[in-house]
This record gives structure tokens, C-alpha cells and sequence, in this order.
């Protein structure tokens, strides 16, 4: 994998600087905590909606005390455990990593718990929320985030009615009395929280408090409010979400479904910026699909479930085709007869915290196979995986010096990259030109990458271009490129005798043949995470060859064997 540009700098949180001041005041603290002390409220006047179906398995695991969340599986029993410090749920274990401590934080999986329908998971509910009301009486930053306050809050919301029925008044008083805590907190601190898609999960549960519980219709305001401002910021004219993650993608236009039907429900008009969003979106989501129902990994994606993607797209109400061109956020995406081609030709998102280094990489699937693929995303917690995953070498497009194209961070950040991006379509006799170029290598060789595809009308034949151009003559960086194409696992890799080509064979048996003129071509082990949570061994065919003084050129393509 390819190395970062410079050394990573040291800072970076995770909690993206809401660990702040509110009024000069720490978040920990208890004289804040005192500015957080109001009336009581003492019922529902709404139950917001949750679009997403429960999962039965993980709510019998979280019966027995097993917390399993982003692929790892923590058992707690109700006595001390070793390297947990505590009795009962293991709220503040970290070492699984930041993606499973967010989601059992998150008490999105109350929904699970549901989904079994007896007293047993209700009691479990109930007990797992007072347990964390026992353990959280200081503000404490991590679980504190705006962005997590805000998906618990609408998770305890949403499942109000499964907590409450035949609850005691003991219960009762506590769960609004949490409630109203985080809500006010919300209050304060939705606008500090990190930009992107946790912004709009803060908004979220500020929203659905205010609309939830009695004399809430300040927060209703402030939260509609903010989210008039954010969403045009955040969804682009092309209905493209700013930072560029199919999933993220995804994950936002769920949550805005749930705002939508929330505001029905209370009889409450839809901002208009709330509808537009919706719109644009949905081609997007479809753009982002391949045959396989799942979507193209960039920036920090996974596949995910087909069955999720459907339901999100039917929610929407939105009968828009998938979109091929999306030039403010970057994407192209050609469909040639059976061939899908999923092409990234715009800058890092400067947003969020899932930018890759993925500038000009492609995917392609024919039907429902996926044949070239970028290397996925990782969401355990090894942060050097992570990190790799996140890397130009990762993804299918060109590497110089085995150098990113921007600048990584650990904290999921970039710096130096990509400013000048320029891309075009053509479309003739439907055969489609796409061409793109991007400076991300200026700054440190002095080149600019250009890439140029054509895809026939049958989708049967692919050809690229990849150019290197001397924008710089001061710099006359730059020894060796390697072009990557990315394989996935199920897709079988052989070196032709001559050594000038490679014969590519998914399951269906239809073969392809990927040859090159201007570098070696070659055959290296490759690594495949689909769903973010496991590894697969895979493959990559590798173009490789000195950068010339003042221009490099290598022409592939990858042609379809016709089946005898």
C-alpha cells in the first residue's frame, strides 16, 4: 500500500473539536451540567418513526449480555470483567474500536430488542437503559458527542411506547428525566458537533425531542432551522452528499426519510430544502449501485444490503433513474450493455472524516459480478488497516513512487491533495469517452495524472489511457508508476505465457482479457473488504514502468472473450 505524503501529525480527535467550551464552560463539568437542570417532562406527545427493521439474532445476543456490533462480539457478564472495569454492560470499552463503541452507544439497536416482542427484552431494554443513566452522570466527551447524543436520543424516541408500556413510575420519571437532558445539551451543542452527516444525526435527535416532548417548540425551530441551513451545504445540486461516501450517502438519505415521516406524523410541514434533498438524492443512490444491488467502494463505503438500499430507494417516493453524470460531486457512471463502470473523477471531500486517496479510480461489474474493484474500507478496530485501506494503492488508478495522492490522517482527515480536477463526457453511437486529470502529484512531482476511458456500445470492450504530464519543469520528481487494477476475490487472475496480457475468469465463466503497451504488466496479491469487517484474499493485475522527463504513456484494455 502506498505511503503517506508526510508524517501525520499528532492531533486530529476523533471527537473533531466538539470537546470545547459551551459559555466558558467544559462539557465535564459540573457546574455546565448545572446549566442543563429543567422541568421534567412526563410524556409522549409523539413516537418519531425508525424506518429500519430489527434484527432478531442480535437482540437474543444482547438477552444473554453479548454486544455485537461492527463485526466484533463482546460478552459482559454481570460480574467485573478483565480490561472492562466495571459491572454489567460494557459501556466504556474502547478497545473493539470507534465504530462499535458508537453503535453501543448509539442504542439504535433498542430496535432489535423489539423486533422479539416479550417481557424479557423489554425488561432488557429497560435495564440496559438505566444501567447507562447510573453510569453516565457526568458529561463525559466520547459518549457526549453531539452526534451520538443525537442518534440516542431518537433511538430512545422511537422505541418509547416498547419502553414505556407497563413501565413504573420510577422508570418512567428516570427515562425523561435522561431524556430531557440530552435534549437540552442538543440544544447547545448540534451546531458544534463534526461536519457532515453527524452533524445532521444531531440534528436529528434535537429535532425529534422538540417534537416528542411537551413544550418543544423551540427546539422543533432551532433544529428545522439548522437543518434548512446545512442541507443545502451538505446535498449538491446533483444531488451528490459532500463527502463523497456512497455509504455515508446512504446512511444520510435514511435518516432524512425519518425526519420527513416524523414531521407528517405531527402534522408538521416539510421544509422544502428537506424535499429537494430527497430528490436529488435518490438517483445519486442509484448511480452508486452495481448489478449485485450493493454499492461502488469509495470513500470509506461497503457494499451494504441490497434489501436496505430497496427500502431506503421505495421510502423516497422517488422514481428518478440512476444518475450518469454528477459533476459537482464527482462521479461518472456509464452502463453498456451488460457492463456497469463506476468512475471517481473529483477531488477529496475537504469535509467529514472519510476521504480515501482514491482520485481517478474506477469499478467495473458486468451483470451481477463485480470484476474490478477498489480494496473497500475498514471498520474494526485496527487503525492500520484502516489507514491502508484509506491509500491511493488501494484503489484502481495510478500511484507515483508508491505516494498517495493526498495527504492521510489518522483521524480519518487529508491534507496537501487534489485541487485542480477537471473531468468531460462524450457519448457517440453509444460508445462513451470519459476523461479526467487531477494535480494531486504536483506538489510533490511536479506531474498531473490524466486519465482517458472508452467504452463500447456492448460494453465489451474497455480502454484506458493513463498520462503523465510534466506541469512543473523545476520538479523533475517522479522514478516509477504502477497502475492498479484491483480484483475481486471471486475473480481469478492468470499471466498469459507471452507475458503481455491476463486473462481474467469471474464465476460465470465469461472471460476477459487485460493487456497493456507502455509498462510490464504483471500479477500481485491484493486484499478485498466489502462489508468493512472482513478481509478477503484477492488479486491485482499491475502496470508498471519508469516516469519519463517529460511524458508518460501507457494505453490498456480489457476486452470481453466471446464464449465459444
Amino acid at each position: 500500500m502506498a505511503r503517506g505524503r508526510r508524517k501525520n501529525p499528532a492531533g486530529g480527535s476523533l471527537i473533531g473539536g466538539v470537546v470545547g467550551k459551551v459559555k466558558g464552560l467544559g462539557y465535564a463539568s459540573t457546574a455546565y451540567r448545572m446549566t442543563l437542570t429543567g422541568k421534567t417532562p412526563d410524556r409522549l406527545l409523539l413516537q418519531p418513526s425508525d424506518i429500519l427493521p430489527g434484527d432478531a439474532g442480535r437482540g437474543g445476543a444482547l438477552l444473554e449480555n453479548r454486544y455485537s456490533f461492527a463485526g466484533q462480539e463482546i460478552t459482559a457478564p454481570d460480574g467485573p470483567r478483565p480490561g472492562i472495569n466495571q459491572n454489567g454492560p460494557p459501556w466504556r470499552y474502547m478497545d473493539a474500536g470507534d465504530v462499535w463503541f458508537r453503535e453501543l452507544q448509539s442504542f439504535e439497536w433498542l430496535r432489535d430488542l423489539r423486533t422479539l416482542a416479550t417481557q424479557a427484552s423489554r425488561a432488557r431494554a429497560r435495564k440496559l437503559l438505566l444501567h447507562w443513566l447510573d453510569l453516565h452522570t457526568s458529561i463525559d466527551p466520547l459518549p457526549w458527542r453531539p452526534d451520538l447524543v443525537g442518534r440516542r436520543v431518537s433511538a430512545w424516541l422511537a422505541h418509547g411506547d416498547f419502553l414505556l408500556k407497563d413501565s413504573d413510575s420510577s422508570f418512567s420519571k428516570r427515562f425523561f428525566q435522561g431524556l430531557a437532558l440530552q435534549a437540552r445539551h442538543l440544544s447547545r451543542t448540534a451546531r458544534t458537533g463534526e461536519d457532515g452527516v453527524e452533524r445532521i444525526l444531531a440534528l436529528k435527535g434535537l429535532l425529534y425531542a422538540g417534537l416528542s416532548l411537551p413544550d418543544g417548540e423551540r427546539r422543533t425551530l432551532q433544529a428545522l432551522k439548522m437543518l434548512a441551513a446545512e442541507l443545502p451545504r451538505q446535498v449538491w445540486s446533483d444531488g451528490g452528499h459532500f463527502e463523497r461516501s456512497p455509504s455515508a450517502h446512504l446512511s444520510l438519505l435514511r435518516h432524512l426519510i425519518d425526519i420527513r415521516g416524523s414531521l407528517s406524523a405531527a402534522s408538521q410541514p416539510v421544509p422544502k430544502e428537506l424535499n429537494n434533498a430527497i430528490d436529488r438524492m435518490a438517483p445519486m443512490l442509484r448511480a452508486y449501485r452495481h448489478g449485485d444491488g450493493g454499492l461502488a467502494l469509495f470513500n470509506d463505503s461497503v457494499e451494504n444490503e441490497a434489501w436496505l438500499i430497496d427500502l431506503v430507494l421505495a421510502q423516497c417516493g422517488t422514481k428518478g433513474r440512476a444518475l450518469d453524470n454528477a459533476p459537482h460531486v464527482g462521479f461518472r457512471r456509464v452502463q453498456s450493455g451488460r457492463s456497469l463502470l463506476i468512475a471517481d473523477m473529483g477531488a477529496p471531500a475537504q469535509s467529514g472524516r472519510r476521504a480515501h486517496a482514491g482520485t481517478l479510480s474506477f469499478e467495473l461489474s458486468a451483470g451481477k459480478e463485480r470484476l474490478i474493484v477498489n480494496c473497500g474500507a475498514w471498520r474494526g478496530n485496527n487503525m492500520g488497516w484502516r489507514k491502508a485501506l484509506r491509500a491511493t494503492a488501494a484503489h484502481s488508478t495510478l500511484t507515483i513512487n508508491d505516494t498517495n495522492s493526498c495527504e492521510l490522517f489518522d483521524d480519518g482527515s487529508i491534507g496537501t491533495g487534489p485541487v485542480q480536477c477537471e473531468s468531460s463526457r462524450e457519448d457517440q453511437e453509444g460508445a462513451t469517452w470519459l476523461e479526467a486529470s487531477h494535480d494531486g502529484y504536483r506538489e510533490p512531482f511536479g506531474l498531473i495524472h490524466h486519465r482517458r476511458l472508452y467504452i463500447a456500445p456492448d460494453g465489451n470492450n474497455l480502454r484506458g489511457e493513463d498520462r503523465l504530464s510534466r506541469a512543473d519543469q523545476s520538479n523533475g520528481g517522479g522514478r516509477s508508476f504502477t497502475i492498479r487494477f484491483h480484483l475481486h476475490p471471486d475473480v481469478k487472475a492468470s499471466l498469459v505465457q507471452d507475458g503481455g496480457s491476463v486473462l481474467l475468469r469471474p464465476p460465470s465463466g465469461s472471460g476477459w482479457q487485460l493487456r497493456a503497451d507502455g509498462g510490464a504488466i504483471g500479477l500481485n496479491e491484493s486484499v478485498y473488504s466489502g462489508d468493512g469487517l472482513n478481509r478477503r484474499r484477492s488479486e491485482q493485475v499491475i502496470i508498471t514502468g519508469p516516469v519519463e522527463a517529460e511524458e508518460t504513456l501507457v494505453k490498456w484494455a480489457l476486452l470481453r472473450i466471446p464464449k465459444n
